[in-house]
């Protein structure tokens, strides 16, 4: 088309939309064909928040049923928090509600990104951090990593959840050293290269690439 937007450019597998114009823009669209006496249309146009929450609830879903239908007490690795890459923007971050998904499933979270500060992630997660990344213990607790390699040690799984140019790069058989196995990546931005993570002995599913 006449867009470069639309396309691969811009229109990517992923955890669902997240920043605050999108929601914002759509529910105002909603609003005004309520307004005009276009229901229908309204309608489907409220469907598309509808699917966009549903689609960041099924990867938490996704996450415990893979991990044997429980993640309480399990560490799981969040590397992203913020709505997209080069920013530290978490206003309606997919990561908000799939994190928030897992602390209520009971699982410790230690979660790396270069640039949202841990009082944000506080903030948006109600509720504070542990003192440290290796001090998680207990049920639905999270801390702040330093470092991927802080992230994942002692990790059962890695969620991919901001497509960071460092995470297309992460070295993935130094890191499944440092996991308890058997591990999983749940790659939700289709960064990864599948040879690579599976040739590390890692168990990967990736957004996009459906089923079997």
């Amino acid at each position: 088309g006449t867009d470069s937007r639309i396309g691969a450019k811009f229109l990517n597998a992923g955890p669902g939309f997240g920043g605050s114009c999108f929601q914002k823009d759509i529910l105002n669209l909603v609003y005004l064909c309520r307004h005009f006496g276009l229901p229908e249309v309204a309608d489907y146009w409220e469907s598309v928040v509808a699917l966009n929450t549903w689609q960041q609830h099924r990867i938490s879903r996704l996450v415990v049923q893979n991990l044997f239908g429980t993640v309480t007490g399990k560490r799981l690795a969040v590397l992203g928090f913020a709505f997209k890459a080069d920013t530290n923007d978490t206003r309606e971050a997919p990561a908000i509600r799939i994190c928030g998904d897992l602390l209520e499933e009971g699982a410790q979270l230690a979660i790396h990104d270069p640039k949202v500060e841990p009082a944000q992630m506080a903030r948006d997660l109600k509720q504070e951090a542990a003192a440290a990344s290796n001090a998680l213990s207990g049920t639905g607790s999270w801390a702040l990593a330093d470092s991927v390699e802080e992230a994942v040690s002692g990790a059962d799984a890695v969620l991919i959840l901001t497509e960071w140019n460092d995470y297309k790069q992460l070295k993935w058989v130094d890191l499944a050293a440092r996991m308890r196995k058997p591990a999983w990546v749940f790659d939700a931005r289709a960064v990864t290269q599948p040879e690579l993570v599976q040739a590390a002995g890692l168990r990967l599913w990736r957004v996009g690439d459906g089923e079997g």
